[in-house]
């Protein structure tokens, strides 16, 4: 059976501190993965070529007839027809950036043993539509068109479970519910765009969602919650407060009042009581991020760009976060006035300074977290975690004082 695999290129030094623990298609945007979007659109198999130390986590499988495909790309009409017409040998180019290229098993054996492969057909795509992933900003920028080609993907031909006369409703012929959802007392508007909301996902009274919108499954919308377009929350996350234009991963709490605008927050991760982030500077000038490629900070070209806080991260009630701040992996930030603007992974404190978050209490704030969902981290994830403690250790450089 043909078989995608989506593999990892330089574009993942740019989507760190994501990227530490997951391949560059297990970011979501938009209601999927990208690998899941990959396996709706192809009905295929999909594995990985990612890093080595996240190999056992994200096998690499192949057969007889391969796609080789960027991990970074979403499917799209245009792109899926010029798949379905590939031959052997062929390749799709963005400029000198590899897309797709289509393999046998045989040349699949000589990539992954390092040996010479024979030269491909290259092929540019440059009229070809499609989106892809080449910045961090990227994310919360393309989260709205995401969420539209999402929902149109998941809901064709299928029928909504109905809504419950309690809530106000506008567009509802834009507004899709799974089973189980639990919604009373709620406003939602679809006529600026779709709204799905996930299987047993619970919208408390008095939450109003201003579509696009994405609820995963087991998501939790706080009681008075105000989601404006762009947003999507993954699997069993939580939000309260003001949300625009943010991708909130799976498993992570925004639970009470602040603000959080053009974000995106890893799985696993708390915002405490009341924070907030900015997403546009005082004086309107572009926002300027760390960048880990490079490791300089460097422009967006953008106006708008909040938080972009790492998994299993955490901070204090009424943090205050600048515009354009980078949080690391399994940092702990807390206390008045605002921390800088790129917090290395492992770090705890705040704006008076920060120490090395030591691994064994990071994995047991993990650990003790999970227990609440019934869920325990795997030894896979566990050496995921050390080995980013040591790949991250040039960033602490308090450590070298």
């Amino acid at each position: 059976m043909p078989q995608i695999i989506l593999f990892d290129n330089e574009v993942r030094n740019r989507l760190l501190p994501f990227t530490y623990i997951r391949p560059v298609c297990e970011l979501r945007i938009g209601i999927l993965t990208i690998r899941e979007k990959w396996q709706r659109w192809s009905n295929m198999p999909v594995s990985y070529i990612t890093q080595d130390y996240l190999a056992e986590r994200f096998p690499l499988e192949y057969d007889t007839e391969n796609y080789f495909i960027n991990g970074s790309v979403m499917p799209s009409v245009q792109l899926m027809k010029l798949l379905q017409q590939m031959e052997t040998g062929e390749a799709f180019l963005q400029g000198e950036e590899l897309i797709a290229a289509k393999m046998t098993g045989e040349q699949f054996d000589q990539l992954v043993n390092d040996d010479e492969v024979e030269e491909l057909k290259g092929i540019d795509l440059e009229d070809t539509e499609y989106l892809k992933i080449n910045h961090l900003w990227d994310l919360p920028a393309l989260n709205e068109t995401a969420i539209r080609e999402d929902f149109e993907l998941l809901t064709k031909g299928r029928t909504s479970q109905p809504i419950s006369g309690s809530n106000r409703v506008l567009g509802a012929e834009n507004i899709f519910l799974e089973e189980g959802v639990n919604m009373e007392l709620a406003t939602l508007n679809g006529l600026s765009g779709p709204i799905y909301i996930g299987k047993n996902a619970t919208i408390m009274e008095g939450a109003i969602i201003r579509g696009p919108v994405a609820l995963g499954e087991n998501s939790v919308v706080k009681m008075g919650a105000k989601l404006y377009g762009g947003t999507s929350l993954g699997p069993m996350a939580k939000a309260g407060g003001e949300v625009k234009n943010t991708i909130m991963m799976g498993y992570c709490n925004k639970s009470h009042d602040g603000y959080l605008g053009d974000s995106v927050i890893g799985e696993w991760c708390n915002l405490g009581a009341g924070t907030s982030a900015s997403n546009l500077k005082n004086n309107y000038s572009d926002v300027r991020i760390w960048n880990y490629e490079k490791e300089v900070f460097e422009s967006t070209g953008r106006q708008f760009c909040g938080l972009f806080m790492g998994d299993y991260s955490r901070c204090g009630i009424n943090t205050m976060f600048n515009t354009g701040t980078i949080v690391g992996i399994c940092t702990n930030v807390f206390g008045s006035d605002f921390p800088r603007i790129f917090i290395p992974s492992f770090s705890w404190g705040g704006h008076h300074g920060f120490q090395t978050y030591r691994t064994d209490r990071a994995i047991e704030a993990i650990d003790l977290a999970m227990e609440r969902k019934d869920m325990n981290l795997s030894v896979p994830e566990r050496l995921t975690i050390l080995r980013v403690f040591e790949e991250t250790s040039k960033y602490r450089r308090w450590e070298k004082n």
